[in-house]
């Protein structure tokens, strides 16, 4: 039985833009390696694989929760025509809570991030699509305050 999410794994050619993304939304870097050889090729099914990868992890988040980021030296990356279309087969978004959506969005912005949406109210969340990086979707959702 699955305890909880553990990580996603993001493919990009720049990783500091993504860490730039990523770090606004919390999260910091945890660790570095490059991965390479047979194992790995076997492991990700790509032949002659040569790849930074590079973990983030959300500070203080419990349980740990991570964004992995691959950035290929060889092969070199296929870029994905669909990644922006949500409703293509596959990897759809990612989703991560936040406190106040707002003042999110104003950093965000300010940073020079895109939503891709503008602010929806559904199943008492506030959520709100990003574009982050190398457009994959990433969704910010501020759950409503129970008034038990």
């Amino acid at each position: 039985m699955v305890k909880c999410f553990d990580h996603v794994t993001v493919v990009v050619r720049d990783a500091e833009a993504a860490k730039r993304f990523f770090g606004l939304l919390g999260f910091k870097e945890d660790k570095y390696t490059v991965i390479s050889g047979e194992v790995f090729s076997n492991y990700m099914g790509v032949p002659d694989i040569t790849a930074e990868h590079v973990t983030l992890v959300l500070a203080g988040a419990e349980p740990r929760c991570e964004v992995q980021l691959l950035v290929y030296q060889s092969p070199a990356p296929v870029a994905n025509p669909l990644i922006e279309d949500l409703h293509a087969i596959g990897f759809n978004h990612i989703c991560f809570a936040v406190e106040n959506l707002e003042s999110e969005l104003m950093r965000l912005r300010a940073a020079g991030f895109e939503t891709r949406t503008e602010v929806l109210d559904f199943h008492e969340r506030k959520l709100v699509f990003l574009r982050g990086p190398e457009g994959i979707t990433v969704e910010l959702a501020e759950h409503e305050v129970s008034r038990d």
